[in-house]
C-alpha cells in the first residue's frame, strides 16, 4: 500500500504560479512512476504531469507543457509540481498518483493503482 497526501493548493490569481507536494509513505517510493491529474467540476478526470521512477522521464499534457514542471525527490519521498503562467482553466482538484508503470500513468488513467484526496486550485481572472 501507498499512502499519498498533497498539499500547496490555493487561490491564485491568472498569471501566478504556486507549486505543489504529495508526500508518499507505505512501500518503497522509487518502487514507483509518479503522476498528476486534476478533475474540474462535471470534467473528467484528465492527465496532467507524469515521471518515471528516478525521474529521467517526464510526459505533460499539452494544455500544461511549457508552463508545469514535474519532479521527485525519492530521498524525501515527493513528487513536485511547479505550476508557472497559471491561467483561469486550470482552476481543478490536482491530484497525486502512482503506479509501477509510467505508461498506466500517462495513457491508461483508470488503472492507475494509488491515488491521493486532492488539493484544490483555484485561478481567478
Amino acid at each position: 500500500q501507498v499512502q499519498l497526501v498533497e498539499s500547496g493548493g490555493g487561490l491564485v490569481q491568472a498569471g501566478g504560479s504556486l507549486r505543489l507536494s504529495c508526500a508518499a509513505s507505505g512501500r518503497t517510493f522509487s518502487r514507483y512512476a509518479m503522476g498528476w491529474f486534476r478533475q474540474a467540476p462535471g470534467k473528467e478526470r484528465e492527465f496532467v504531469a507524469g515521471i518515471s521512477r528516478f525521474g529521467g522521464t517526464t510526459y505533460y499534457a499539452d494544455s500544461v507543457k511549457g508552463r508545469f514542471t514535474i519532479s521527485r525527490d525519492n530521498a524525501k519521498n515527493t513528487v513536485y509540481l511547479q505550476m508557472n503562467s497559471l491561467k483561469p482553466e486550470d482552476t481543478a482538484v490536482y491530484l497525486c498518483a502512482a503506479d509501477e508503470h509510467l505508461n498506466t500513468i500517462v495513457k491508461v488513467t483508470e488503472g492507475v493503482a494509488y491515488w491521493g484526496q486532492g488539493t484544490q486550485v483555484t485561478v481567478s481572472s
